[in-house]
């Protein structure tokens, strides 16, 4: 099938105020670094609707795969073009309508008619097409009220255009409408769900990981990395931050008592975040945490490694259970990557039985006798820095095998 273009359907966006054209701004932008590697795509935005087209067909069908991914578009609809005769457009019509699952569907045809010197009044085209629809393609029945296909036909004097599937994006508001956030990622199933709701509210994201080595291996960053790609895929580049955190874990596991060891590692693991969130100029942290899942995740535990700072800690996840977030890390296309038996720096260090119920004073009281600064310092000025997504390297050589 042959698109003229794409109509987008904004959502959410459409409730803003004097501020819309900002939201609209930013998601033609994210739109335009999503498909940059679309050479031909034109994008023309409206107050209530934005245009997609390219002259090459397929860009088209790359457009379609990849745009219910960004976040921002509540639906998109491809569009036909046909001269604007009746006999083109019965053809037309038959051709869209075949190319969906139509069989024992209800169906009714909506002209809109400006082009006025057209021949046939707006009900007689309804009645043409529909009665050469239905005897081509049998199987449907007309219903005019919420039928499950709706054929949409607007007639102008230079082409008519009709659209017929109405296909759903991924709602929400573009990714960078709504500020910086540093989104904690371990590399397991929960954080990069959190990554994914937190874009969806159009937050964008910078990650952190920490990294020990010997105790963390190579294959576990990479998992990391890997991730990463993957979230940036969801609609705005994404960079990483690697912690060398095997200097602070080692001297937590002689400074405190074993049971508290995994909640000082994270009180840790919130000051290094908030120094960096501080440098890059993020308004909160995004960890993947839910509430009762581990013993780091008590009310009681939350509180205490929340004492650390006053940046704001957003918990997306917060309430889900665990069934729940698998099956959306399923559905974003993480589950497969978060779930290779890679340890991260949390699970290597375990205690066999964690406190469920620290106290902030007790765990004051604990770190107090070792200086953590000067090591939290060295940690943030060591970190490596990636970005993604990675741009491809081609071999100038490829062509000539």
């Amino acid at each position: 099938m042959k698109w003229h273009e794409i109509l987008v359907r904004y959502g959410e966006i459409t409730t803003k105020g004097k501020n819309r054209k900002q939201f609209i701004n930013r998601l033609r932008e994210n739109i335009r670094y999503t498909f940059q590697d679309l050479d031909q795509v034109h994008i023309r935005s409206e107050r209530d609707r934005m245009y997609l087209s390219s002259p090459s067909d397929e860009e088209m069908d790359n457009l379609i795969e990849r745009l219910p991914t960004v976040f921002g578009i509540q639906s998109f609809s491809p569009v036909a073009e046909c001269p604007t005769t009746l006999e083109d457009m019965k053809n037309l019509a038959v051709e869209i309508v075949k190319g969906i699952d139509y069989e024992g569907k209800t169906f009714k045809v909506n002209v809109k008619r400006s082009y006025k010197k057209f021949e046939l009044e707006t009900y007689e085209l309804n009645r043409e097409v529909a009665t050469h629809v239905l005897s081509t393609l049998p199987g449907m029945t007309v219903q005019m009220k919420d039928p499950d296909i709706e054929l949409r036909i607007e007639v102008r004097e230079q082409a008519t255009y009709m659209m017929v599937e109405v296909i759903q994006g991924a709602a929400g508001l573009p990714v960078g409408s709504n500020g910086k956030a540093l989104l904690l990622l371990s590399g397991g199933i929960d954080s990069p769900v959190a990554a994914y709701y937190m874009m969806k509210r159009g937050v964008r994201i910078e990650a952190i990981h920490f990294f020990s080595p010997p105790f963390t291996s190579d294959q576990s960053l990479g998992k990391v990395m890997e991730l990463c790609e993957q979230i940036s895929h969801f609609g705005g580049n994404v960079r990483l931050h690697v912690i060398p955190f095997t200097e602070v874990q080692q001297t937590i596991q002689q400074a405190v008592p074993e049971n508290v060891t995994m909640t000082s590692t994270r009180r840790m693991m919130m000051k290094i975040s908030d120094i960096v969130r501080k440098e890059i100029d993020a308004l909160a942290l995004v960890t993947g945490e839910n509430l009762g899942q581990v013993a780091s995740q008590t009310l009681d535990s939350l509180a205490a490694i929340n004492d650390v700072t006053t940046t704001p800690i957003l918990r997306p996840l917060i309430t889900y259970d665990k069934l729940e977030i698998i099956e959306i890390a399923q559905k974003i296309g993480t589950y497969e990557t978060s779930i290779r038996p890679f340890e991260d720096c949390c699970t290597v260090f375990t205690p066999a039985n964690p406190k469920t119920k620290p106290r902030i004073d007790k765990m004051n009281y604990y770190e107090g006798f070792t200086d953590f600064d000067e090591m939290i310092e060295r940690a943030v000025k060591n970190r490596e820095v990636h970005d993604f997504p990675k741009k491809k390297v081609v071999d100038a050589f490829d062509d000539l095998l």
